[in-house]
């Protein structure tokens, strides 16, 4: 290819570039600020302990369960699976209550629809 071919070649590639970048927008999208607070939650569920652990609660009776209730689906130990639950607590997705010697788990009102929010709407 000769020097004059491999310019125009560039010059091609530059300007369906630009016409790609200069698309505008059809909808808002999601400031700095909410998409710090949306990575946050992300991270919190972006393990498979703690998805199995939302669909667990959220398959529960009244989207409620005892933490002894669910170390044996996930096969771990009641520390290990209270550490997961506390960051899903901690992001916004439980709530917890405490009753006797037991910990209880409830899955937030629109906790869900939360998460899939920002990637759905504005």
């Amino acid at each position: 290819m000769t020097r004059d071919a491999v310019e125009a070649a560039r010059a091609a590639d530059t300007a369906d570039a630009s016409i790609a970048c200069c698309a505008p927008l059809t909808r808002e999208t999601i400031t700095a600020e909410d998409a710090e607070s949306f990575a946050h939650l992300l991270k919190a569920i972006a393990d498979p302990v703690r998805l199995r652990l939302v669909s667990i609660v959220a398959a529960s009776e009244g989207q409620e369960a005892c933490v002894c209730d669910l170390t044996a689906p996930v096969g771990l130990s009641q520390p290990t699976v209270s550490h997961h639950l506390k960051i899903l607590t901690d992001a916004g997705v439980f709530s917890r209550s405490k009753r006797g010697t037991w910990a209880y788990y409830r899955l937030v009102p629109g906790a869900l629809e939360a998460i899939a929010a920002p990637l759905v709407s504005v």
